[in-house]
């Protein structure tokens, strides 16, 4: 029996495209000695034993994993101090790596493998750019933007509380600590419906879509009017047709819309670094992903 050396771990699990991803970035260095005992499969955690699972996993020779839903904030708490700084940003834990004295360090590749997939449209420096809810997907995603030195960031939830308690826990704080002067921006769904909008010129470069809205096939309530007339719509869902927000984007008139299949390849990119120190070429596999859909 050969033991992986990599796993996605989550309940379910069957339907994780991780496994066919990695295989596809491990093939692009099929030469390298970095990649020769790289096995890569989905690991089945019970919802009351994940760190269990984890042992079992490092006692026979395990040296990575992603960690999907419903354990990506049990990994956060589960490895303790021993975070990336994305990580601690996000509160969850999507990628594990084995250190040399045997113990795992959590970091969140989601936010990375959202903006490499933007950048692959867009310059963010100097955008305008509006983040579209305010739970975990969000928080993961707001660090990474931030990097990217953006005209201004802006928070919409349908509660705007929560939007400005995100922005409060961890936009704030890091640009303080970078001394950084950036404009932030708390907003309920209600400020962004059009006679708002135009009344006081809020217009939007990048309007992502964080929420679940399209996985529940819902329209969101906001106006046609704040996207700026060169603006993307980027949706972190993805499906085999236009989801739902980019289907909204459409009749607004944005003419770049981008769903989330390329995050999702994105941040497996960036744990496949982690792990091997190989950076893979993520277009070909996106592709294949597309066309697997």
């Amino acid at each position: 029996m050969i033991h992986p050396t990599y796993v996605v771990i989550g309940h379910p699990i069957a339907h994780s495209k991780s496994p066919q991803i990695h295989a596809a970035f491990a093939a692009q260095f099929a030469d390298h000695p970095a990649v020769s005992r790289f096995v890569y499969q989905q690991l089945l955690a019970p919802l009351d034993g994940f760190s269990a699972t984890v042992k079992a996993f490092a006692d026979a020779g395990g040296r990575g994993a992603n960690v999907t839903v419903p354990f990506k904030e049990e990994a956060f708490r589960w490895v303790g101090e021993q975070l990336t700084e994305r990580a601690a940003a996000a509160g969850a834990v999507n990628t594990l790596v084995r250190q040399v004295n045997g113990a795992w360090q959590g970091d969140n590749t989601d936010g990375a493998g959202l903006v490499a997939d933007l950048l692959r449209h867009i310059d963010l420096r100097g955008q305008r750019i509006l983040l579209l809810g305010a739970g975990g997907a969000a928080r993961g995603a707001l660090l990474p933007l931030l990097q990217q030195q953006p005209k201004s960031l802006s928070v919409a939830n349908r509660t705007q509380s929560k939007a400005q308690r995100l922005l409060d826990e961890v936009a704030a704080p890091w640009l303080h600590a970078q001394d950084v002067s950036l404009p932030l921006q708390a907003l309920g769904f209600d400020d962004l419906l059009d006679e708002v909008v135009v009344a006081d010129g809020s217009q939007f470069d990048v309007v992502i879509n964080a929420t679940s809205a399209s996985l529940n096939g819902e329209r969101l309530p906001i106006g046609d009017a704040i996207f700026s007339s060169k603006a993307l719509a980027y949706d972190m869902m993805y499906s085999k047709g236009e989801t739902p927000f980019l289907a909204q984007a459409r009749l607004a008139g944005v003419h770049t819309r981008v769903d989330g299949l390329g995050m999702l390849v994105g941040q497996a990119a960036e744990a496949f670094e982690l792990w091997t120190g190989l950076r893979p070429n993520v277009a070909p596999v996106l592709q294949w992903m597309r066309e697997q859909i």
